[in-house]
């Protein structure tokens, strides 16, 4: 079986995670790692992550040009780096066909508008926060607010003591909800919270609390897998990671609510088990 490739842009804190969550991956190759600089005495990413085999080229970013991707062709590329990275791998993605999985937090305007280019020739999935745990929840509250759309709806966010601003998920959760961010998220800093979110549901005589908690920062490089499985083989287009999640909801969720839930067969079938192996085993 041909391993799917992967190119890699980002190699910080959470970059190094997600290079560590591919590199143990026996269904993907990690080809080559864009970095803004070198490490010095590593050529490979896997020499850097204290693995022994010679996985993920280290490429500095200066050095990139139309060859490079070229000669080092891959089959998707996962953007952890920075909203402007996109201009590196536009002309390329377009030109050679190379799918997309962007994990950037935030983009400016006319960098968005860059990834959506991009997307009228490649698949391209966008998540601001790629874990697999966000985006159910987010489902999950869309479907409790059109079931109790007159419950009062609080968000709470927790992070580390460092980060000042509000959790850009938070307002993510907040906009897709169609509620005021500025009133309804609550933000909690202490210790080193990876991150915490949770949206409360409020009616007279009960509370629904809808909660996910990342406890490592692993857990954006098993999201990142989990969106390459899915746009492998998919058509040109630009997809989010709450779409993905409403179509496996779709798919999975018996008519009669009686029956048992079976699973359908196919690609999520694979993909679940490949998880569930992976997590059962960590």
């Amino acid at each position: 079986m041909n391993k799917t490739k992967i190119g890699l842009f980002g190699f910080g804190k959470t970059g190094k995670l997600v290079a560590q969550e591919l590199i143990k991956n026996a269904n993907l190759e990690l080809v080559w790692v864009v970095k803004r600089e070198l490490i010095p005495n590593y050529k490979f990413a896997s020499q850097a992550l204290g693995v022994n085999t010679e996985e993920g080229l280290l490429i500095p970013q200066k050095d990139l040009n139309s060859d490079f991707f070229i000669n080092n062709p891959v089959d998707i590329i996962i953007d952890f780096s920075g909203e402007t990275a996109v201009y590196s791998y536009m002309t390329a993605a377009i030109t050679l066909g190379i799918k997309v999985v962007s994990a950037i937090s935030k983009y400016n305007p006319e960098d968005l508008e860059a990834l959506k280019l991009i997307s009228q020739s490649s698949a391209v999935v966008y998540s601001p926060n790629i874990t697999l745990g966000v985006n159910m929840l987010m489902v999950a509250a869309k479907t409790f607010q059109s079931i109790i759309p007159n419950a009062d709806i609080e968000i709470i966010e927790e992070h580390f003591r460092g980060k000042s601003e509000t959790s850009g998920t938070a307002k993510r959760i907040a906009n897709y909800l169609e509620i005021d961010e500025s009133e309804s998220i609550k933000s909690i800093r202490a210790g080193g919270i990876v991150g915490k979110h949770e949206v409360i549901f409020g009616l007279p005589n009960q509370t629904l609390r809808v909660t996910h908690e990342s406890i490592s920062r692993a857990s954006f490089g098993q999201g990142a897998i989990f969106a390459c499985e899915w746009i492998h083989n998919r058509e040109a287009g630009m997809y989010t990671m709450e779409e993905i999640m409403i179509e496996l909801f779709r798919a999975n969720v018996p008519e009669n609510p009686n029956q048992s839930l079976q699973l359908k067969r196919g690609w999520f079938d694979v993909i679940s088990k490949k998880l569930s192996d992976y997590f059962n085993n960590r």
